[in-house]
């Protein structure tokens, strides 16, 4: 039988939440440094883009760590129905560090920059066989080997959708109307009071 204390709880259970309580403090200094500082990488806000065929696209891609980096490795993959051929690649020795950046398919730039955690590329020409997923992928040796990427999809059109603004220009020109309205409508209050006390 456990022994209990003048309170009237058990001290066997006050040592067992004790051994909870000091193993998840150790995971959590083990785990903390990697999860809060590890990196991210992102095509921003937007994920996908629609562009003409024969315009070039800009493919966005940054990357982040409060820990820093240490030859970062980074590479754009485009992935058509199920194989993936890898665009370019490189690795960023330290922070701003210039990569020695390889491309391996015509018509593609890299025109990040380490200085601003940039990886982008430009995707010159495009045609309709350039339609898909693009990923962008990046490991730091400084997370034990973790991956991170991220997606952007391509969608190329024969020409752009024509935007109809014809409800715009309604609701519009129906608010310019009721304002021109308004102060119509006061001014010829404000005269008519004017002349009544000139009146008086």
């Amino acid at each position: 039988m456990a022994s209990v204390d003048s309170t009237g709880s058990s001290v066997s259970r006050r040592l067992r939440s004790g051994d909870l309580l000091h193993a998840g403090l150790a995971v959590a200094l083990l785990l903390g440094p990697w999860s809060v500082g590890g990196l991210v990488v992102s095509t921003g806000r937007v994920s996908s883009i629609e562009a003409m065929n024969g315009s070039t696209v800009l493919l966005p891609c940054t990357y982040s760590s409060c820990i820093g980096i240490k030859n970062l490795y980074f590479n754009w993959q485009f992935n058509d129905n199920g194989t993936k051929y890898k665009l370019c690649d490189a690795v960023i020795p330290d922070d701003g560090e210039v990569p020695w950046v390889h491309v391996y398919q015509d018509r593609v730039e890299f025109v990040g920059s380490s200085e601003s955690n940039n990886i982008s590329i430009l995707l010159w020409n495009i045609t309709f066989e350039d339609e898909g997923e693009y990923t962008c992928f990046a490991r730091n040796p400084k997370e034990k080997g973790h991956n991170h990427s991220a997606i952007f999809t391509l969608i190329v059109v024969d020409q752009m959708k024509e935007v109809d603004n014809t409800l715009t220009v309604i609701i519009v020109s129906v608010l310019g109307g009721v304002i021109g309205l308004v102060i119509i409508v006061m001014g010829i209050k404000a005269l008519v009071i004017h002349f009544q006390l000139k009146d008086d």
